[in-house]
């Protein structure tokens, strides 16, 4: 009989339950036994959801309290030695640490897992680094599982993914080269799976979805040989795209399951069914893990049945394409979208019983799923037919779009000149990335003018008073370049897609970012236009307020749309030049009321690269574009300023500076400036504000460590070209930690400035 299952389900719960928990941990209002009290009630829950559902293989050890790498770097006791770490089991306090940093030791590495909105802590290693197995975690929640009379697979990420994403942190040592040091500690929990009485393990290995170089491949070869020892049944899954030539590496590994992500690789299918034997597992990840459309059950069973039909159904998964961490949680609670949108969408706890109606029609025919057939094949009828899906206005405009619309109408360094001259601004000017801290204040009368209980002129007010302070503030510190602060803004994409046609929004739709951070990804279901102007009043206002230079903030086009759910009935590139035509209208009104600055954010423009190099340069076209079109309408006198988080930025230098913005600002503190490396070997022309310190960590940093990066920032780049500024936005920071931090940032500018 066919078996269904999942790769992994999301952690934070329907009502964002473990979010709650941590961050009342952090804030000490309640101990770490309510926290894993916490933990322990979603993970049950979470398990008897998938046998509810009938989901044969049930995954444990998915469940981390903050990320599935950072899990294995603590099971593995490779803790950083600045966090003092002794030996032996790494403490809750230690755990949390290593993602946030602390007074004394600043947080590990963050950066976005594989091309996913999922930010995972990059492991450090040092040489002579050594691994010994030190935590019971995915021991534990086996038993646990086994407790509430639940059989699970327990889920782990495999040595060439977790040496592959790891930062040597000593000049000369290749992180592969640490394998022989890791794979007795992999060995060893096998083993302790083993003993307590699990007989699969799913070892998740998504670099095989990558360019793989040939220490890579060897590596593969000698860990699975190792594995093949350890007396349990491994499926090795791959997931987020296809094998393409690692298909004959990977088939000749002993394994005894393969997992394969139909959504993205499909085109391995035929090759894989060649080589695969008959006798292994084939697990089929046929139901999307990463979006939220509603699955065309009766194409999936299509296809399902030539390779049952080929292989037969003894030895055959249907599962997910990849875990459903990157889903919401239960669409059942949304209680906003009506009944034609929510129609043709599948939640994570929807896609449960998509996969067990694919597995019974596989074994028993369509009919033994007909209430699901059905209602996949009436939510796909009504969805192509609706005419709020296309938009004959937007089509024709996008159509009319000349390659000229995407130019400036002077070159960069004809700008510059302009620019400073009409801006005329110190060395080393200070700004800030454009939000300010969402107070319990702030968001309790956002949620209040939501529920009705505060009317909209209030509410208008409550934004106008929190705007001038935050001015008023950055006016005292003394900041060049000042913001208006986002107080009107609940997330920067959900604010401009609430405001364009062609988006929806859930209630409950979160999805893990990173940590305790959750998003709610707004739908994009149809074309999409800018009815009105969405950002000019709120930055005119703070403008009308100071003399200082005031920075439109907007959200760019490639950020949007890899930051929602996007529509998957025609080209992405088509999605994003709509948003781009948009973002290009508000440009346009902002420089018309007097905006001279203007920041477009690209933070996810690196994450929408495919994961193969040879699909690099046509994404690479298409976004570049975007960004360009949204922008080209500026005047010469506009500077036009982007912003990018955390991303290897070396090997798309090119595609950034064809970005052609004026100002680039990126988080850098965490690499000890790094990254600014890639900038300077490329001799970017442009200017730079690399961060000077880390927000995503409760700390302050003083005057002395932000002199320091900017010294090392100089030692990189031409000073003239530089800026100061945080890493990323201070929204989820509170002013008792914003504004010391400014003015420590401020000092270190003026520091600067005095020596330069």
């Amino acid at each position: 009989m066919t078996q269904s299952a999942i790769l992994g389900f999301p952690r934070i719960g329907a009502r964002r339950e473990l979010k709650h928990a941590i961050e009342a941990y952090w804030k000490g209002g309640s101990d770490a036994n309510i926290l894993q009290e916490t933990a322990a009630g979603l993970r049950a829950r979470h398990w008897r959801l998938q046998q509810a559902a009938g989901i044969d293989v049930i995954s444990s050890n998915d469940f981390s309290l903050y990320d599935q790498m950072l899990d294995m770097t603590a099971a593995f006791g490779a803790v950083p030695p600045r966090f003092g770490h002794a030996g032996g089991p790494v403490p809750l306090d230690t755990y949390f640490a290593m993602a946030r940093g602390t007074s004394a030791a600043p947080a590990m590495e963050m950066t976005k897992w594989f091309d996913t909105n999922y930010h995972y802590i990059v492991p450090e290693f040092h040489a002579g680094q050594t691994f010994d197995l030190v935590g019971q975690k995915a021991v534990d929640e086996f038993l646990e599982a086994r407790a509430l009379g639940i059989h699970t697979r327990p889920v782990i990420i495999g040595p060439v993914t977790y040496l592959s994403l790891g930062k040597a942190k000593d000049e000369g040592l290749a992180p592969l080269s640490l394998l022989n040091a890791i794979l007795p500690a992999y060995v060893e929990l096998l083993r302790r799976l083993k003993t307590a009485g699990a007989d699969w393990v799913q070892i998740d290995e998504p670099v095989l979805a990558l360019d793989l170089d040939k220490a890579q491949r060897k590596a593969f070869k000698q860990a699975y040989l190792t594995f093949a020892h350890a007396g349990l049944e491994i499926l090795l899954a791959n997931y987020f795209g296809g094998l393409g030539d690692n298909i004959a590496l990977v088939t000749s590994l002993p394994v005894a399951g393969l997992h394969l992500d139909l959504v993205r690789g499909q085109p391995d299918l035929e090759q894989v069914l060649a080589l695969w034997p008959a006798d292994r597992v084939l697990s089929l990840g046929i139901v999307d893990g990463r979006n939220i459309w509603r699955t065309d059950l009766e194409a999936a069973h299509t296809l399902l049945d030539q390779v049952a039909t080929r292989r037969g159904t003894s030895r055959l998964q249907v599962a997910s394409s990849c875990s459903l961490l990157h889903a919401p949680v239960d669409l059942e609670l949304e209680t906003t979208l009506d009944d034609e949108l929510k129609s043709w969408l599948a939640f994570a706890r929807q896609k449960l019983d998509e996969i067990a109606a694919l597995a019974t029609a596989l074994d028993h025919g369509p009919d033994a799923a007909s209430q699901a057939f059905v209602a996949s094949r009436t939510a796909k009828q009504a969805r192509t037919a609706s005419a709020r899906v296309h938009n004959p206005a937007v089509a024709a405009r996008l159509a009319a779009v000349r390659p000229e619309d995407s130019d400036r109408t002077s070159a960069a360094d004809v700008r510059r000149i302009l620019q400073r001259a009409a801006l005329p601004l110190p060395a080393f000017p200070t700004t800030t990335i454009g939000s300010f801290p969402q107070t319990a204040e702030v968001r309790q009368a956002r949620a209040a003018n939501r529920r009705g209980d505060l009317d909209d002129a209030s509410y208008d007010r409550f934004l106008k008073t929190a705007t001038e302070q935050a001015v008023r503030i950055q006016e005292q510190l003394g900041l060049d370049v000042l913001v208006h602060g986002e107080f009107e803004r609940n997330d920067m994409v959900e604010y401009f897609g609430e405001q364009l046609e062609g988006f929806a929004f859930t209630r409950g739709g979160w999805v893990q970012s990173y940590g305790s951070r959750c998003v709610k990804p707004p739908v994009i279901f149809g074309d999409v236009s800018r009815p009105a102007a969405m950002t000019v009043a709120w930055s005119q206002y703070a403008q009308s307020l100071t003399d200082s230079p005031v920075k439109g903030m907007l959200t760019g086009p490639v950020t949007i749309l890899q930051w929602s759910f996007v529509r998957d009935d025609q080209p992405r590139d088509d999605t994003c030049r709509q948003i781009a035509l948009a973002i290009r209208d508000e440009v346009a009104d902002l420089e018309a009321a007097g905006i001279r600055l203007i920041q477009i954010d690209e933070p996810a423009l690196r994450e929408g690269l495919p994961l193969r190099h040879a699909d690099w340069q046509a994404y690479l076209d298409w976004a570049v574009d975007c960004f360009r079109l949204s922008a080209g309408v500026a005047a010469d006198t506009t500077q036009i300023h982007t912003h990018m988080c955390y991303a290897e930025f070396g090997d798309i230098m090119p595609a950034i500076a064809a970005l052609d913005a004026d100002v680039i600002s990126i988080e850098t503190s965490r690499s000890d400036m790094e990254l600014l490396d890639a900038f300077r070997d490329f001799r970017y022309p442009n200017d730079i504000g690399p961060g000077v310190y880390d927000i995503h960590a409760p700390r302050r940093p003083d005057v002395a460590a932000m002199r320091q990066l900017l010294e090392k920032a100089t030692e990189r780049l031409p000073a003239e070209r530089l800026w100061v500024n945080p890493d990323c936005g201070l929204k989820t920071r509170t002013w008792d930690e914003v504004i010391p931090a400014l003015e420590n940032m401020v000092a270190a500018a003026r520091a600067a400035r005095a020596q330069s």
